[in-house]
């Protein structure tokens, strides 16, 4: 099958991150980390509507919640936000206060649990990451699941919601490992899954498809890449966007790639008219895994 790649909506995202499907409306959301924004783009036959919601920035990652509300993970704090109203209610806040350190991707695990990670900037050679992963419950009990990330990215879960993949997109490492995972036990079994320093980018957004084949964005060389269970690369997507940052699989069949990307971010330009833009790939191998919501 030929895979096709178009640009949907008019968005221009300064750093487009966080793409998630609503099947409830056939809509993609997303945000703006830098700008503060949270998106909404309706698709298929009734395609358009964008929507367009100010938040706090920098946001790190969304997710939609079982109720009619949006969990943001904010720069140090997890919130709740009402699109119809705008209110914001924080639940949790990390055991970091620093100003190089904020909250970045994050994925709702197969039971309701929101898992995000942090990234920190200026950091020295050889000085250990501040910050961590962390487990949201949906009471707002928050753990911490890990520590020593620099620049985490990509949380996303095997079709049976038992293997965790959980990227360090920091120079110099550029690895996505693997944690067998339980909703309520921590992570065990850590092992190194793919590392991607010799394509030229650290690994960014991610999903699994019901193959269990993982796929990473990858900024810097505007591809896509498909990772098979034992983390063979399997195939290259070249993106019409200088820097793809993350993806999700969506559609009514979930048989489609939607493609968040970066115009301009704090270290990242892009030299492309449409970077920044909302992409859709058709004519994939395998349809994806559905996500969860938030359980709120």
């Amino acid at each position: 099958m030929e895979t096709t790649i178009r640009r949907i909506g008019s968005s221009k995202d300064l750093l487009g991150e966080s793409p998630c499907w609503d099947a409830r409306s056939a809509a993609v959301w997303w945000i703006d980390s830098l700008s503060g924004v949270v998106r909404r783009l309706a698709v298929g036959p009734d395609e358009g509507g964008e929507q367009i919601h100010r938040v706090p920035a920098p946001v790190g990652s969304m997710a939609l919640c079982e109720g009619s509300g949006i969990l943001l993970a904010l720069k140090d704090r997890f919130a709740l936000f009402d699109p119809a109203t705008g209110a914001i209610e924080d639940l949790a806040r990390i055991d970091v206060d620093h100003p190089d350190v904020r909250l970045n991707d994050g994925k709702c695990d197969p039971w309701g649990n929101f898992i995000a990670g942090t990234l920190q900037v200026h950091r020295a050679p050889g000085e250990a990451a501040k910050g961590g992963l962390y487990r949201l419950a949906p009471d707002g009990g928050l753990e911490v699941l890990a520590r020593g990330y620099g620049l985490t990215n990509g949380p996303c879960f095997s079709p049976d919601g038992r293997t965790l993949y959980v990227a360090d997109s920091s120079l110099g490492v550029r690895t996505i490992r693997a944690y067998d995972y339980a909703p309520d036990r921590p992570l065990s079994g850590e092992r190194v899954f793919a590392q991607t320093e010799s394509l030229g980018a650290g690994p960014d957004g991610a999903a699994v498809d019901e193959q269990g084949f993982l796929w990473s964005a990858l900024p810097r060389i505007g591809q896509l890449a498909r990772f098979a269970p034992d983390g063979r690369l399997e195939r290259l997507v070249k993106m019409p966007a200088t820097h793809p940052t993350s993806l999700c699989f969506g559609g009514p069949d979930l048989d489609r790639l939607y493609v968040t990307s970066i115009s301009r971010s704090t270290n990242l330009t892009g030299t492309l008219p449409d970077d920044g833009g909302l992409w859709e790939v058709r004519g994939l191998p395998a349809r994806g895994v559905p996500v969860s919501r938030f359980d709120r």
